[in-house]
């Protein structure tokens, strides 16, 4: 449960599709997948710091799965084979409530060879009661890994969508805006936001942050 103390960029994470900011072409790929059924893909999600990729991973978990069946790992050094062994075991049981389960894997371009070969196997016999999401901030598909395994097997298994940052600044800091007017914390007009945003690089996170600290609060 997010409380009223946790940071802003979790209190106002967005919850489904249309709450999500930006990106519009991204997140239709996603909504249509998980309306036909999401059940037995993978779906690889790679942007840059703070546009949203854990935020739409999750989002596409809960289509399938309720929260006690969504499983995430922070880093993908976490995934080991024995992990794997143990998420593949898992899978084998449907969830409660909604039936599905959900596996999100941050961080993916770690991935050690063993577990990656191993994945292959995975995702070719995913049930069609589970999910199984990877983020990255590298894009491509050339020195995606370090390991430096060809990426190609792994990206051709999944729906694959890639988050830019064309034309957030605007809508990030229209947003951001929002946010801090509604906990107290703006002061500043529309084009201190789009500022805040480009020097940020059009990352959320660091945007909300910069806003809990008062960046946006009149002097």
């Amino acid at each position: 449960m997010i409380t009223s103390t946790a940071p802003l960029h979790e209190r106002f994470r967005p919850k489904n599709f249309a709450e999500f900011v930006g990106n519009p072409k991204a997140v239709r790929v996603l909504q249509t997948a998980c309306e036909r059924g999401i059940g037995g893909r993978a779906v690889w999600i790679s942007g840059g710091s703070g546009f949203g990729k854990t935020t739409l991973a999750r989002i596409v978990a809960s289509s399938i799965a309720d929260p006690d069946f969504i499983t995430e790992y922070d880093s993908a050094d976490d995934v080991t084979a024995a992990e794997l062994d143990r998420i593949r075991d898992t899978m084998r049981y449907f969830g409660g409530g909604r039936g599905g389960r959900a596996i999100i894997i941050n961080e993916a371009h770690g991935l050690r060879k063993p577990v990656i070969r191993a994945l292959l196997g995975v995702i070719e016999r995913l049930p069609s009661h589970c999910v199984l999401i990877f983020t990255t901030t590298r894009e491509g598909e050339q020195g995606l890994f370090e390991d430096q395994i060809d990426a190609t097997p792994l990206l051709s298994r999944c729906i694959v969508v890639r988050l830019s940052n064309q034309g957030l600044a605007p809508l990030f800091a229209a947003r951001a805006k929002q946010i801090a007017e509604s906990v107290g914390l703006d002061g500043q007009p529309l084009s201190r936001y789009v500022k805040l945003a480009n020097d940020n690089r059009s990352n959320m996170r660091a945007m909300l942050t910069a806003i809990e600290s008062g960046a946006m609060v009149e002097p």
